[in-house]
């Protein structure tokens, strides 16, 4: 779920994103110190052009003499030296904000893309499922950077408008005050079209950026399931849906774009008429000699520095609305808070190789109306291998994930060693447990990488016993690199029964006092079959193992078997006593072994 910001009002992005970056903060003031100095020795050029042109006019009689430059070579030689003194100023300020702005653009992007995912990671199922995988990855890449272009240049950008509109109106309001009030006429309506503009842009560049999760979201999908498409023959299809997505994707753009592009227009058509006011008056007043030539020329280039920036308003804007729209996301997405508090005890080992139960655990996954689980009793004792058997809905996976506290039950306790997992912390619970599924995941790495992953520090030695325990010894020959062969993308180069073995190897290297296989042999040969069941022979001494099966032949010589249906315990006990009972076990092992007694 989501926490909703109790900030309000104008600027509420950026002021909730000030909230969350105190090590930034720093950087931002000094960045924007930066633009403003860098702004306003730009702005110093006319003022020098001003008094040139005084010099040459009044020469003995211009502003320069008054402070004892009386020859004329004297005071262009003065205006020679401020021309440097300005210029290298200036030229300095630039260097200091764009390296400010650019190292800080770099960093905070870095930092909230870090933070967004470590946050996702965080985050347990019930949360995540509200969540979709295009949506986090456009918010992790496509809105973060949109944040970073706007701090490497849309900042700068507004802060040296800002202190243009602030300085140039301060010198003429000290310079000619009975003219000021003309170069801001365009002020009130730029100002009102601009509000304006802002409050219509910002919910279509949210929608803009809620469609790339959209996109994204498709990509991800169809690319994982290319192997699908391809058997149906259903690439023209998912084109066709792709076309439609970012065709919406285009055409939400264009609104947006349609609005921002017709903001410059007007904005030009405003500050003209605040110029030729300027330029006629002025000219006027200067031709009665009521105003000085050098003064007259300030105000001129002044005018032109002063409004013709507001031209780049629209593009600024346009960024700024963007960025917002980005900022909004990724706060959204940091304040997804987790539907599961952690607790703050410790599972040790010793604890984890006592009893599980469950204990009148009553579970629905979130948004289902119809529990898996009702008042479910279950106890397992300690050092003894479990099999669960069941119909597909009839809750065995659901035991699984709750063990790993990946959902917490309704009513009711899950526990180990007579702990509470509510009351334990999520990383020492699952510390202790060793878990293969049916879906492996291998990442893009080699063989090694994968059977270390998790388990970084464990010797050679170590690695070696796995290899053998989990039968992988058996194919690292035949693989180009042994250990060191790349396995591609989610271990595409490999075969399923390998990536099962490397699965449980890897599960092994723990060394985990519960060891759970959540049908981690239902889509495997049986030489992979034979060889995770010859492993487990030998592992589950002295662990607790928790075996969910669909190929019976896995669980036929556990300690203890049950039959889930509807989310209740129908049959319970060991596989020769099921299949004598001629139940729903029997049938199912009737099936299989193609035998009617065992």
């Amino acid at each position: 779920m989501r926490e909703k910001s109790q900030i309000k009002g104008p600027f509420k992005e950026l002021r909730r994103l000030w909230g969350r970056i105190e090590q930034f903060r720093g950087a931002i003031l000094l960045g924007t110190l930066y633009s403003i100095l860098n702004k306003l020795f730009d702005l110093a050029p006319p003022l020098l052009i001003g008094l040139a042109v005084d010099v040459v006019v009044r020469n003995k009689q211009s502003i320069l003499a008054e402070y004892g430059f009386s020859g004329a070579d004297e005071q262009l030689w003065i205006l020679a030296g401020l021309t440097l003194f300005i210029w290298g100023m200036e030229s300095l300020f630039e260097y200091l904000y764009a390296v400010t702005w650019r190292n800080l653009a770099q960093g905070l992007q870095h930092d909230i893309r870090v933070r967004a995912y470590t946050h996702v990671q965080s985050l347990d199922l019930a949360a995540t499922d509200q969540l979709t995988s295009g949506k986090i990855m456009s918010v992790l890449n496509d809105d973060v950077n949109q944040l970073e272009r706007f701090l490497d240049d849309g900042a700068n950008s507004i802060l040296q408008l800002l202190t243009t509109v602030f300085g140039v109106g301060a010198l003429f309001v000290m310079a000619v005050p009975d003219l000021a009030w003309m170069a801001f006429i365009p002020a009130p309506l730029i100002l009102l079209s601009s509000i304006k503009v802002q409050g219509a842009l910002g919910p279509r560049y949210r929608a803009v950026r809620d469609q790339v999760g959209r996109v994204n979201d498709l990509l991800a999908n169809n690319l994982a399931g290319l192997v699908t498409i391809k058997s149906f023959v259903t690439e023209n299809h998912e084109s066709d849906r792709l076309n439609q997505e970012s065709k919406r994707y285009q055409n939400l753009n264009a609104q947006a774009i349609t609005l921002s592009s017709a903001f410059v227009p007007l904005i030009r058509m405003a500050i003209v008429v605040g110029f030729i006011l300027i330029m006629v008056y002025g000219g006027l007043q200067t031709i009665n000699g009521e105003l000085e030539v050098g003064t007259y020329s300030v105000l001129i280039f002044m005018t032109q520095r002063l409004l013709w920036p507001l031209t780049r308003l629209g593009t600024t804007l346009d960024l700024y609305r963007r960025s917002m729209a980005s900022i909004d996301r990724i706060l959204e997405l940091l304040d997804t808070s987790p539907s599961m508090s952690d607790g703050s005890g410790r599972l040790d080992e010793k604890a984890a190789r006592g009893a599980l139960k469950f204990q009148d655990v009553t579970f629905r996954y979130p948004n289902t109306e119809e529990a898996v689980l009702q008042n479910f009793q279950l106890e397992v004792a300690p050092q003894t291998t479990l099999g669960i058997v069941g119909t597909t809905g009839s809750g065995k996976s659901t035991l699984v994930k709750l063990l790993l506290r990946f959902y917490d039950p309704e009513s009711g306790e899950v526990s180990v060693g007579g702990q509470a997992l509510t009351s334990l912390t999520r990383a020492s619970l699952r510390s202790q447990i060793g878990l293969v599924s049916q879906d492996i995941f291998l990442f893009d790495g080699t063989v090694r990488e994968n059977i270390l992953y998790g388990s970084f520090g464990a010797t050679t030695d170590e690695l070696e016993l796995v290899l053998r325990q989990a039968h992988v010894t058996e194919f690292l020959g035949r693989l180009p690199n042994d250990l060191e062969t790349l396995v591609g993308e989610r271990g595409v180069r490999l075969s399923g029964g390998q990536r099962q073995r490397i699965a449980l190897a890897r599960a092994l290297l723990k060394n985990p006092p519960i060891l759970v296989l959540d049908e981690a042999t239902s889509a495997v040969d049986n030489e992979t079959e034979r060889a995770i069941s010859e492993a487990l022979e030998v592992v589950r001494e002295e662990r607790t193992v928790l075996i969910v099966a669909h190929r019976l032949s896995t669980i036929r010589h556990a300690d203890r078997i049950i039959v889930l249906e509807q989310g209740r315990i129908v049959e319970d006990g060991v596989h020769e006593s099921l299949v004598a009972e001629a139940g729903v076990y029997a049938g199912l092992w009737s099936i299989q072994s193609g035998e009617r007694n065992s």
